[in-house]
């Protein structure tokens, strides 16, 4: 974490994150002007050291770097634009959850108005801002990003993704897709154990060697996705999808829901019917790019 001082930031929002964000600055030590709609919300922060920003536009005045988390991008521009405000010379770091079109939007929108631009993710709870744990992605001009790292710091681990404001965004809906992957096919396998007296806690061990072991294929199926080839060196998908409907048969025998295997073996028989049944896994990348068609 940077120890620096004496730099000045503006938190715009004071939410659970918000607070928490302004609460790790200044626990670094940085000169931190916050404003929230329902000032009583900046309370617990000024007697921190925080300084209320009587405006919003003295607070976006009070600082070169402004950070904003707000509920979503129609909030950021309600409160911008309505203000009509002077964002000359302004560095904004939105760190509001959106999706990566309203991120390259923001990023235009904050253009015309004369201001530097960073979109960023919270891939963190609030009580781990200010700590290691506390992942935060940025993207957008690399330069406008270096030029704040070290007050950026202040907040947890900086992933710099590259200049296109969207990437965080990006980034963002990918890792909850994983993590709801991962959870989702736990709790598969946790309600089939569970008809055989497993309870949840003796199978989670296993359930995490399981995930662990599958993560380690990653860099070489990812190599096979770049390349465009999917050579079957483990196994071929036709023999995936046979355990994927074995995985279906036994859900349903023993009275456990088969929604699950059953979207996947759906996606492999596609891809197998696209004649695709002799290569690996990864092939299915080309279903999934691929929208629904209804």
């Amino acid at each position: 974490m940077n120890n620096a001082t004496d730099t000045h930031v503006t938190v715009i929002g004071l939410g659970l994150m918000g607070q928490a964000l302004a609460r790790a600055l200044l626990k670094a030590g940085h000169s931190t002007t916050v404003w929230n709609r329902t000032a009583a919300k900046a309370d617990p922060l000024v007697a921190e050291g925080a300084r209320l920003a009587p405006t919003l536009g003295d607070a976006l005045k009070a600082s070169p770097l402004t950070i904003i988390c707000l509920t979503d991008y129609p909030a950021l521009h309600e409160l911008l634009d309505a203000n009509d405000i002077d964002l000359g010379g302004t560095t904004l770091v939105n760190l509001t959850s959106g999706d990566s079109s309203q991120a390259r939007e923001a990023a235009r929108w904050a253009a015309q108005r004369g201001a530097r631009y960073l979109d960023g993710a919270l891939m963190a709870v609030p009580p781990v801002i200010g700590t290691a744990d506390a992942l935060i992605l940025h993207s957008g001009p690399e330069s406008d990003f270096e030029a704040h790292r070290p007050t950026l710091e202040a907040l947890g681990t900086l992933s710099y993704l590259g200049a296109d404001h969207g990437l965080a965004a990006l980034y963002d809906v990918a890792g909850l897709a994983m993590m709801w992957s991962v959870l989702n096919a736990w709790l598969q396998g946790t309600a089939l154990l569970r008809t055989a007296g497993v309870d949840a806690a003796t199978y989670a061990p296993f359930a995490r060697q399981m995930a662990a072991g599958v993560a380690e294929w990653l860099p070489g199926y990812a190599e096979q996705i770049d390349k465009g080839s999917f050579p079957a060196e483990v196994s071929a998908l036709e023999g995936d999808a046979r355990s994927m409907a074995h995985l279906i048969e036994e859900s349903e025998r023993v009275g456990v829901n088969a929604e699950l295997p059953k979207l996947f073996k759906a996606m492999a028989d596609r891809s197998i019917a696209a004649g695709h049944g002799g290569e690996q896994y990864p092939v299915l990348i080309e279903e999934f790019l691929k929208p629904r068609e209804d």
